[in-house]
């Protein structure tokens, strides 16, 4: 009927509720007897006092349930079932409880207690002759009460339920009754000012069905009183229990109450004789009976004379018998059983706890839910941890040392190393290096201590047990543990001089399952910790599993501690490890949603998570630190609400009144707030309305922590929860509340920038999503009445599931857009966190986890969009190359050059949207919030405008070249033209002479003709011009403008030439110094440093424009020279370079010696240009080839295959060889960054990490100078080296030469093909034809061309064919020649450097930390902030102590946290504190170290080669702290490892 069969064997688990889908979100009305169940298990789970409700609602269409258990009456089952139709309430309690497990009926009879409904105390079974007694389902109940006894101090009593003795009244009812006996007992212990129905009756809606399974229950219900003698009925606790059905046939019930029972109250109409000797065998029992009669008319004398005769035998006298007839006044009656009860209580006849009825229950041979096997033994080994604790503060220092004082002081020095507040004079790095030694030895301490045996017991107990038994075992830990804490709680109470002493108490009596765990925790960080400092082998680990068992315990739903509220102290390698574990055996699945609520203490933030997601959350006492609990999504839901759990974390309460004065309550408070908001999705804030000063103070920490969390990306959903709200009703009270909140929340927004230093308006809008109407809500009273007979207010529970429901109602559209955290980031999460809290500064020491790794997904993706971008435009450009190469000089006139100039715009126009598009799109999948994506598209765009700038400038080179080509190619023409003249004339003359020459005389003739020829062209050479007159002339017209001093300097040296062939060498007169500052030696010795690198620089930085010119083997002209002046004299402008006063001598003299160092490289590059394109050798190339055609000629041989493999050899295969040039540096880059092998090249961060590991692995001292003091030559070198290893020794590189070159012999032979479908008449047209179907892919040789032209009366079709036929023999003669060369001879012939391209990305912006020089990883070239992952000890940029003369070792991401100062230039030599360096370096974020061990691989470095260091730089050696000298070469590696976050 019900449809619970499945359950019978199989029983209903907690957990089984607690998993969140569709159904629980709903408002769900039972329409079927099979929905029963579920109704009443989620409205009580719920604290819903309608729970106990039956009736049955409307059927929906097509409602399969409702219509079969209507018997199909009805429309499709469209019909209102009546009561009748329904059960009897308490049968759907019996048959839930008979189909749930032991914890749930736990759970089920505490949310049952709350409401005030009775409970259960002896389950029928489904053989009536049995019954349950239900002890274990009790022991979870705790209640609070304040007994007469205690009314004038203001005392009150708190225990668990089934261990508090008092008296117990029992009803039963013996035969028919008219009246309702349950409704009796309802009205004897409702408050006078509320009924409440503690017990159903058959007064109630659908309760007067009859019973079929739950005749024999015997409910429980109990009084306490509230310590109010004028309200309260009793001054006592007093249990009230209650039979269902007559006594006579559920005799076993009836006499275990007689029992248990101080006093048996048996309501009857009448008493016959059979009832009479029944009752009568209780006789000498020593419990009192009363009798409450309703006398049936006809029976009443016989009734009269049984009792008289029960009198002696059951003690019986007037007032044990009590008359309730038609007529007799409630109230009157009522005072009579209130009396009769109160005189029983008085008598102190019988106190009894349940565990004394559970004795007799066994007499009876009435079962126990708690006398199974495996809570037995569960019991037996929780009662041998638990017999031994006596004294918990006593216990707790003897069993569970780790956690005391050790674990306190471990604390302190964790933050203290993130602080440094008492570092007073001792150097930062020599200060943490102390703290570091003495964190290691408290964690030695710890790992000395041995498991005790408690906590081996307790060990066993959680590692070796049944999954139902290690249930069981901890809910005993739980019930004994609270029992015994509650013992020890300390009685002092607080006062100004006592409050920390009050803190201490409440910590030392304060015991429960998580100081258990938190002591696994801590030997398994002690382990840890030897392990990694190398003082413990891997294999010697005892405590390894210790993660797997929290990990279990988590899964089964219990909660888990994440921050230790006594030492406020997150045990990071513990949760790290514990959440790890649990990643694991979800099999990777772990999306999460985390929620989590903050308030003040006492406000019911544990009750509001417990009702909400049936979670387990302690209540009983104020939660201590944060506590989290995993909730599953059911399968169906995942993809709707996308995720794959809820992760709860419940907090202590902020404004603790007893801890309120105590000096860091307030800090503490604000980081509890921080880390809450920063960890959830969606932040409960919960406000109780009674104190308007404890409100505004929680609203003050959620804003700062709200505001925090705006700067660093993060942005959780935030819902405020005003409990204690009466009238629910006053919407527009409500409203203008919510107004005045929002008020509230900008002023705070406002005050909190400032504590921040933000230099930005700013309003609570900017931290959160917030509107007045949704994100409110208005919670009434928990207790309807006064507490503790008051039952949950429905008000409450309803509001608490509109709450929920409300909550994943945002869940559901915003998972759309957003990927929810797994549990990896989530431990990134916590460790940025908590990192960043530890230090003073939050804001400066985030690192958000997830804006990494989307910033370095998006940097990956970006590269390859900007490779994508930069490739098709080199193709776009190359192509174009080749279409103006193949043109005629005529053609390429001053209309065309505009068109390319136009279509060049266009290009990348497109390409740049496309690009971006693509890059916006990949963005956009990303877990960043929208500023951030902003930022980075935003940062993306400065390197294709590089790109763009490139693609311009190699059009405009184009424009600028084909001057060069018109004059090239006009002489060529005319030399070509004067050759075949002469030629033709040479060959009639000698087909005229009458005896036929022999080869000989034909070379000599030829040989003759080609002199005297070669002789009168050579008029026509190219102009070579003097460069370094031009270059004087730039200069002139440059210094015009400065000094007069300047134009003197440039007179002094006349020739460029030989100024340059001296080295720079920096003088006295090159710096122009405040007299002021020319007494400070060090300022001036940091100047002239300074000075000299700028000159290395520049100088490096123009030697490679001229290089990338020289390689394009372009002729010179003048744009090149302007192009080098105007590099210089921007650099010169450059802010950092205005602050080293230099003078206007060093300006002359630089630009002299730059330009004068170039100008030998620019007649080079004019020279080679111009030996290039010499007629006389231009024609000496073409001699062999004219040569072999005038013999042909003469002898009339048919040349059309010579002439065709000429066609080939000269013409083609050059062509082939420029295609694949041209394209294999392309292809060589892209071969790179998508082989998924070198992912460094697409990230700046993972490319420092790869160099830096190399680096460590072969400890080469001189390769490490190269990359601390010229980083820029370092990449290149490092390239170069990489692409070397990678195509030299490797066959990659043939094949994609082979795949480049079979790509356009293919195209070779589809023109081929095309053209042998036309007919053409000569060589020429066809060779027209084919340069013109190749025009934009081969540049074809047009002077070759002209020899092989040259007389060429060869079939047009034949040629062809012998063209086809040579092809494929050319295509293995190219690779066979590409093979031959070496791989640096191929690199210096690619257009496009592949070398170049990979050191464009990874090399970045070139700027170096202002302290330690390490080069900044941001991407893009224009970002607005450098960063670093790991900066490195000063003394390695040649930074040394001006006192000493040894280098320094001092970090700057330690500094910016410590009270050190510096002073430099920028200071103008004035000290200044390290913590406000951005004042002189804004654009530079140096954060401080995630731990102390980051840094240890320039520690490890350092101390390696110290000696090596001090004498490159010509220094004493740093002395180096002690604890750097311990450093391993693995353990650097390991720190590098975890800076980089690098798994490997």
């Amino acid at each position: 009927m019900l449809k619970m069969e499945q359950h019978k064997s199989m029983k209903l688990r907690l957990r089984d509720l607690q998993e969140i889908n569709r159904e629980s979100l709903q408002n769900w009305t039972p329409r079927a007897l099979g929905d029963l169940p579920w109704h009443f298990l989620r409205k009580v789970m719920a604290l819903n006092g309608t729970a106990r409700t039956t009736s049955l609602g409307q059927g929906a269409p097509g409602d399969k349930a409702s219509s079969e258990e209507n018997g199909g009456q009805g429309d499709n089952g469209n019909v209102l079932l009546d009561a009748r139709a329904s059960l009897h309430p308490l049968d759907v309690l019996c048959a839930v409880l008979l189909c749930s497990d032991s914890f749930l009926q736990q759970e089920i009879l505490s949310k049952m207690s709350m409401c005030q409904f009775a409970l259960p105390l002896l389950l029928p079974a489904l053989d009536p002759s049995k019954c349950t007694l239900m002890l274990w389902a009790m022991r979870d109940i705790v209640r609070k009460w304040r007994p007469h006894s205690l009314a004038q101090s203001r005392g009150f009593r708190e225990e668990s339920l089934v261990l508090t003795a008092m008296p117990t009244v029992s009803f039963v009812r013996m035969g028919s009754c008219s009246f309702s006996k349950s409704k009796l007992l309802n009205e004897l212990l409702s408050p006078s000012q509320q009924h409440h129905d503690f017990f159903i009756h058959r007064g109630m809606e659908s309760r007067n069905l009859p019973r079929k399974i739950a005749d024999g229950l015997v409910e429980i219900s109990w009084y306490f009183p509230a310590g109010t003698e004028n309200s309260d009925l009793f001054p006592e606790p007093v249990a009230i229990t209650n039979l269902r059905g007559d006594i006579d046939s559920h005799w076993l019930q009836f006499r275990f109450l007689t029992e248990v029972s101080s006093a048996v109250f048996i309501v009857t109409e009448s008493i016959d004789e059979r009832e009479y000797e029944r009752l009568s065998s209780l006789q000498g029992s020593g419990t009192k009976y009363y009798f409450i009669l309703n006398y049936k008319s006809c029976k009443r004398s016989e009734t009269q004379e049984f009792l008289n005769k029960l009198a002696p035998v059951l003690k019986l006298s007037k007032q044990h018998v009590l008359e309730k007839e038609i007529g007799t006044k409630k109230e009157e009656f009522m005072e009579k059983l209130c009396s009769a009860i109160g005189s029983i209580m008085n008598d102190q006849h019988k106190y009894m706890n349940m565990e004394g009825m559970a004795v007799t229950a066994r007499e009876r041979g009435i079962q126990l839910d708690e006398d199974s096997e495996e809570c037995q033994r569960a019991k037996n080994r929780v009662q041998e941890i638990t017999a031994e604790i006596k004294d918990v503060g006593h216990y707790k220092r003897q069993i569970l040392q780790l956690q005391g004082d050790l674990w306190k002081s471990l604390s302190k020095v964790e933050r203290e190393i993130c602080r440094l507040e008492g570092q007073g004079d001792v150097p930062t790095e020599e200060y943490k290096s102390r703290l570091k030694e003495k964190l290691l030895e408290l964690r030695t301490q710890q790992n000395k201590c041995d498991l005790t045996d408690g906590l081996t017991k307790f060990i066993n107990g959680i590692g070796t047990l049944s999954q139902m038994e290690i249930h069981y075992f901890l809910k005993c830990m739980k019930f004994n543990l609270d029992g015994i804490a509650k013992g020890n709680h300390p009685t002092l109470q607080p006062n100004q001089q006592k409050l920390e002493e009050l803190d201490e108490s409440i910590s030392a009596s304060a015991l429960g399952v998580e100081h258990f765990l938190r002591e696994l925790g801590q030997f398994y960080e002690a382990e840890h910790s030897m392990v990694k400092e190398g003082k413990m082998a891997k294999i010697q680990r005892k405590f390894i599993h210790f993660p797997r068992l929290a990990a279990d315990l988590m899964l089964e739903g219990f909660p888990m501690e994440l921050i230790d509220g006594d030492v406020s102290n997150i045990p990071l390698q513990w949760v790290t490890d514990v959440l790890t574990e649990l990643h694991a055996k979800l099999g990777g699945r772990s999306r999460m949603l985390v929620l989590t609520v903050l308030g003040v203490q006492s406000a019911g933030k544990s009750t509001l998570l417990n009702t909400m997601f049936g979670l387990q959350f302690a209540v009983s006492r104020c939660t201590r630190g944060a506590f989290m609990s995993l909730i599953k999504v059911a399968k169906n839901f995942r993809q709707e609400l996308g995720c794959d759990f809820i992760l709860v974390i419940d907090t202590e309460g902020l404004r603790a009144p007893e801890l309120a004065k105590l000096e860091d309550t307030y800090q503490h408070d604000n980081e509890l707030a921080t880390l809450v908001v920063g960890l959830s999705d969606i932040t409960i804030v919960n406000l109780a309305m009674e104190n308007p000063t404890e409100v505004q103070d929680v609203l003050q920490m959620v804003v700062h922590a709200f505001l925090r969390m705006e700067e660093t990306g993060h942005k959780p959903t935030c819902q405020f929860v005003h409990q204690n709200i009466n009238d629910v009703a006053a919407y527009e009270q409500n409203m203008r509340d919510g107004k005045y909140l929002v008020e509230q929340l900008n002023d705070m927004t406002i005050a909190a920038a400032k504590m921040e230093k933000l230099q930005k308006e700013i309003t609570v809008s900017d931290l959160m999503d917030y509107d007045p109407e949704k994100h409110n809500w208005y919670i009434p009273s928990l207790w309807h009445g006064d507490p503790p007979m008051a039952p949950v207010n429905v008000g409450y529970s309803e509001s608490v599931c509109g709450l929920k429901k409300c909550l994943f109602e945002f869940v559901r559209p915003h998972s759309l857009n957003s990927t929810p955290k797994d549990i990896p980031q989530f431990i990134e999460w916590v460790k940025s966190l908590w990192n960043a809290l530890k230090h003073d500064d939050f804001l400066l020491s985030f690192r958000n986890p997830l804006t990494t790794v989307a910033y370095t997904t998006i940097s990956a993706k970006s590269v390859e969009c900007e490779w994508e971008f930069r490739k098709e435009m080199n193709l776009w450009v190359t192509e174009k190359q080749t279409f103006f190469q193949n043109q005629p000089p005529a053609k390429l006139d001053a209309r065309v050059l505009t068109i390319l100039t136009s279509e060049t715009e266009q290009k990348l126009s497109h390409e740049s949207h496309r690009i971006l598009e693509r890059f916006q799109s990949a963005a956009a999948k990303l877990t960043v919030r929208d500023e951030n994506m902003r930022y980075f598209v935003r940062h993306s765009r400065p390197v294709a405008h590089q790109s763009s700038s490139y693609s311009r400038a190699i059009c405009s080179n184009l424009v600028t070249a084909s001057e060069g080509w018109q004059k090239k190619n006009t002489i060529q023409a005319t030399c070509i033209k004067t050759i075949e003249g002469e030629m033709d004339m040479l060959l009639e003359h000698c087909k005229m002479r009458l005896n036929k020459a022999d080869n000989k005389e034909l070379e000599t003739e030829f040989e003759e003709m080609w002199s005297e020829t070669v002789s009168k062209i050579r008029l026509g050479c190219l102009d070579e011009k003097q460069i370094y007159q031009d270059i004087e002339l730039l200069l002139r017209e440059d210094l015009a403008k400065q000094e007069n001093s300047s134009s003197l300097k440039l007179q002094e040296h006349s020739n460029v030439l030989n100024y340059g062939t001296k080295s720079f060498i920096m003088k006295k007169e090159y710096l122009d110094l405040p007299w002021i500052k020319t007494l400070n030696e060090w300022f001036t010795q940091e100047c002239w440093r300074k000075t000299e690198e700028l000159v290395t620089s520049l100088m490096e930085q123009c030697k490679d424009y001229i290089k990338n010119i020289a390689d394009s083997k372009a002729d010179y002209h003048d744009i090149h020279s302007r192009d080098l002046l105007r590099m210089i004299n921007e650099r010169l402008q450059e802010e950092d370079v205005q602050k080293l006063h230099t003078s206007t001598c060093f300006k002359v003299d630089l630009k002299l010696h730059i330009l004068g160092e170039v100008v030998p490289l620019l007649e080079k590059m004019q020279a080679s240009f111009i030996k290039e394109n010499d007629p006389e050798l231009y024609l000496e190339k073409l001699k062999p080839q004219y040569r072999s055609t005038f013999r042909d000629l003469y002898l009339g041989k048919d040349s059309c295959q010579t002439r065709a493999r000429d066609f080939c050899r000269w013409c083609l295969k050059p062509a082939l060889v420029d295609y694949v040039n041209n394209r294999l540096g392309l292809e060589i880059v892209d071969d790179i960054l998508s082989s998924g092998q070198h992912d460094e090249y697409r990230n700046r961060s993972l490319f420092q990490f790869t160099v830096l590991k190399k680096l460590l692995k072969y400890e080469n001292f001189d390769t490490y100078i190269i990359y601390i003091n010229n980083y820029e030559r370092f990449v290149k070198i490092w390239v170069e080296g990489h692409l070397l290893d990678r195509y030299s020794r490797t066959a990659r590189l043939r094949h994609l030469e082979k795949e480049i070159l079979s790509s356009v012999v293919k195209k070779v032979r589809t023109a081929l093909e095309s053209l042998s479908d036309r007919r053409t008449s000569t060589v020429c047209d066809f060779l027209d034809m084919f340069c013109g179907e190749l025009q934009n892919d081969l540049v074809i040789s047009k002077d070759r061309l002209a020899v092989v032209l040259f007389k060429n009366t060869a079939n047009a079709a034949q040629f062809l064919a012998h063209v086809q036929a040579i092809l494929p023999q050319l295509e293995k003669e190219t690779l066979a020649e590409f093979e031959e060369l070496k791989f640096e001879s191929k690199l210096s012939n690619l257009s496009v450097k592949p070398q170049d391209e990979i050191f464009n990305f990874v090399f970045g912006c070139g700027q170096q930390c202002p302290f330690c020089k390490v080069p900044c990883e941001a991407g893009g070239m224009d970002h607005t902030e450098h960063f670093a992952t790991v900066h490195r000890p000063q003394g390695l940029g040649q930074c040394k102590n001006k006192r000493t003369g040894m280098l320094e070792y001092s970090l700057c991401s330690s500094d910016v946290v410590s009270n050190a100062v510096f002073r430099n230039s920028e200071t103008e030599e004035k000290f200044h504190p390290y913590k406000d360096y951005r004042r002189y370096y804004p654009d530079w974020r140096i954060q401080p170290d995630p731990s102390i061990d980051t840094s240890d691989y320039w520690k490890f470095v350092f101390n390696r080669f110290n000696y090596k260091f001090a004498k490159k730089y010509n220094a004493k050696p740093a002395n180096l702290p002690q604890g750097w000298k311990k450093i391993t070469k693995e353990q650097a590696l390991e720190s590098l490892e975890e800076a980089f976050n690098i798994k490997q």
